[in-house]
This record gives C-alpha cells, structure tokens and sequence, in this order.
C-alpha cells in the first residue's frame, strides 16, 4: 500500500502543470451594454454620421432575422454596411476600433470585470477573451486590457480594408466552444491539461459552460440565472452596484 502510495506521488511530480485559462464572454459580462451596435453608431458618428440616415434600409433585414429567416451573421454584416460602408481602409478602421477601446475601457466595462481579471492574471492564470463581436475592435480593446489571446468573430480585409463579410461562423453559441477547442489545439495545449474558468452572462454560452471547469454566471439572463442556480455554479451580478 504504501509503495502504490509513493508510486502514484512519484506520478503526480513528473506530470506537467495544467494550463490555468480564464475566459471572458464581453458583451454584458465585462461591458454593461453590447458592444456591436454601440461600435457601429460610434463609427458613423466619427466617421461619416450622413450614414446614419441609411439606418430605415435595416428593417427588412431586421424583420427576417426576428422571424429567424435570417442568420445573425447576416443581420450583422449588413449593419455594418450601413454604418461603415463597403470598404473601410485599414488604418481608419485601426483607429476608429482604437477609439471605440478607449470608450468602452473609460466608460462602458463594469469595474469589478477589471479588478477580476486582474486578479486572475496574477494567480497565474491566462486571460481569454471569448466573444461574437468583431475580431478587429476586439482585439483593440484587449490590448488595451492587457489580454494577449482573443476569440472573436473573424473580420474580413480585401486590398487593405475592411468589409462587411463575417469570415467563417459567427463566434457564438456553439462555435464559440469550437473555437475555444481550436485554441487550445494552437497553442499545444492537451485538452485535459487545461484547467478553464468561463465567464458569461448568457445561455447561449452553454457549450462552453459545459466545457470548462468552473463556470460562472456573470450579469446573467433570466435563463442563465436559473441554470446556474440550479447546477450550482457561482453568480456574480454587478448591475446592481
């Protein structure tokens, strides 16, 4: 017994470390409201706010997508359209992205978001950032976070600007999970040598709850609230501070 016992510590010391991931959902987890629309008006104002008049030229789309015969990919692309136009060039939309990071750090991220991935950034964890918005403003604001890794919805550049085209799936729901997964493949990180944390406010993100290893309901949906309340996972609510 007591050489099964010293085996299975001589086991335990010459086993790598797990990766200690902490992924963060963003809209209405780390920011009070949602990120794509507020960018998109923030954008055209700076930009272009005549492109605001064009903003009645949504509703046929809208309207399919609320019936669900439209995909939210394709609601999305033609907001962008709308208020960025077909083809933006590549430094306008670095700074305009830049911009938008900069008011959302100053203005629009709950504090307590901050100050926790502070502090799991010094217990040594790695700090994700998992979310459907656009990779390119996303990426904006990680940096200025600090946060080295994202997982957004991919952004498309033809000739050095930007266009409308979401490239590949929406990173939502279940994609979301798919990407997490690719993620951990790219950084040569065994999937049961991961330790992961996810953060989010809404049950759309169940696959990737499901995955990880301590999820938390942050802000959450009525839905995610009763889920979490009945799986027993922490909630923390910050809209009411």
């Amino acid at each position: 017994m007591a050489q099964n016992q010293t085996n299975r510590a001589a086991a335990r010391a010459i086993e790598p470390p797990r990766a200690l991931l902490s992924v963060f959902d963003l809209d209405r987890t780390l920011s009070i409201l949602p990120t794509y629309t507020p960018f998109l008006f923030f954008a055209a104002r700076k930009r272009a706010p005549w492109r605001l008049l064009l903003v009645p030229l949504l509703l046929p789309v809208a309207l399919l997508y609320a019936l669900k015969l439209v995909p939210r990919r394709t609601m999305k692309q033609a907001m962008h359209w709308i208020a960025l136009g077909g083809a933006l060039p590549e430094r306008d939309a670095a700074r305009i992205a830049d911009r938008f990071a900069r008011h959302l750090v100053e203005r629009g991220l709950y504090a307590e978001g901050l100050d926790l991935i502070e502090a799991e950034r010094k217990a040594g964890r790695r700090v994700i950032l998992a979310t459907a918005a656009p990779h390119f403003y996303t990426a904006a604001l990680a940096r200025r976070l600090g946060i080295a890794d994202v997982i957004a919805s991919a952004s498309s550049w033809k000739d050095g600007c930007l266009v409308p085209t979401i490239r590949g799936a929406n990173c939502y729901g279940a994609d979301k999970c798919h990407r997490l997964e690719a993620f951990l493949e790219q950084a040569g990180i065994a999937p049961d040598a991961a330790h992961i944390r996810f953060y989010s406010d809404h049950v759309s993100d169940l696959p990737v709850f499901e995955r990880c290893d301590e999820p938390h309901a942050v802000n959450p949906s009525p839905r995610l609230r009763a889920l979490a309340a009945e799986r027993g996972w922490p909630i923390l609510d910050w809209r009411k501070r």
